[in-house]
């Protein structure tokens, strides 16, 4: 047992989590015959298969079960502890960060974090990765990102939460086609909407309207939030956004930005990373850096 090394380790760590020799090998940037070999060194060290192939995939035995708990720590602590060690200047980093956000947390959020960036760490690399909400917790295990940016909350052994932002529902429409300074539910119910159906969580207002038993009138759906703007220059519609995307889009067209005259509960937005980088400067930096951007005016 005393030739057995850390890169076997993290091999093994790897694949229990993805349960896929792709996944492993990709994560790892080796090939797929070095995690079989790697896979064989470890069934020979301990006298046991590890690993069934199924339909699922690779489906981890008991032993491997018991093995991954010790093996997942113990190698979260050698790495910390590497990391710390290692000193971290920012200035001088070229480290590359992965965060995973919704195209309205890039709209939002990711000039303020890429600017404060610039100036604190002008050569550390930042790779946005689009949110698919099923997979981050995979993701994050895995190491494919560092941390995760969004309003949902993230179900996930050792996933971390900082709250950064409160956030609230506003209703907008094109100022060319609003007079009024107040909208009232009678004009909100009457009005014709358009409706971003790929939302990601952002569907608190069709619940309420669904529990007040109020319908309103859906002239288009869409799948982005990006696209409103355009529309809702040629058409007088009516569109449910978040208050900063809303903010972020009138910048730059005629918007006008309206309380919802029906209650909806605010969210939150917050910072996901896992606990496992609690201890890493690098990645205490780096999320110090996120919440000092975004919570800060």
């Amino acid at each position: 047992m005393s030739n057995i090394d850390l890169n076997l380790i993290r091999t093994f760590v790897i694949l229990y989590e993805t349960r896929s020799v792709t996944k492993t090998a990709d994560l790892l940037f080796v090939t797929q015959p070095s995690v079989s070999y790697a896979l064989s060194r470890l069934r020979d060290l301990f006298k046991d298969k590890l690993f069934i192939r199924n339909k699922n995939g690779m489906e981890p035995t008991a032993i491997s079960q018991q093995l991954y708990e010790e093996f997942s720590h113990s190698l979260s602590m050698i790495e910390n502890t590497v990391a710390n060690v290692q000193t971290f200047d920012p200035l001088v980093s070229h480290k590359r960060f992965r965060v995973a956000m919704t195209d309205l947390g890039e709209m939002a959020l990711l000039p303020a974090i890429f600017a404060r960036l610039q100036i604190e760490a002008p050569n550390i690399e930042v790779k946005v990765i689009p949110l698919e909400i099923d997979k981050v917790d995979e993701w994050m295990s895995s190491g494919k990102i560092d941390a995760v940016i969004c309003s949902r909350p993230i179900e996930g052994q050792h996933i971390q939460r900082h709250v950064m932002l409160e956030e609230h529902y506003v209703c907008v429409r094109h100022k060319q086609f609003a007079s009024d300074k107040k909208l009232t539910m009678e004009a909100f119910i009457a009005h014709k909407h358009a409706l971003v159906t790929n939302n990601l969580g952002h569907g608190a207002t069709e619940d309420v309207l669904a529990q007040i038993g109020a319908k309103r009138k859906i002239s288009l759906e869409v799948s982005h939030f990006l696209i409103l703007p355009s529309v809702l220059a040629k058409a007088d519609l009516l569109a449910i956004l978040p208050y900063r995307i809303a903010l972020f889009f009138a910048q730059n067209n005629q918007l006008a930005i309206y309380d919802l005259p029906f209650d909806v509960p605010a969210f939150s937005v917050a910072l996901h990373w896992q606990s496992r980088h609690n201890e890493s400067a690098s990645h205490r930096w780096f999320r110090d850096l996120i919440i000092r951007a975004i919570s800060e005016p």
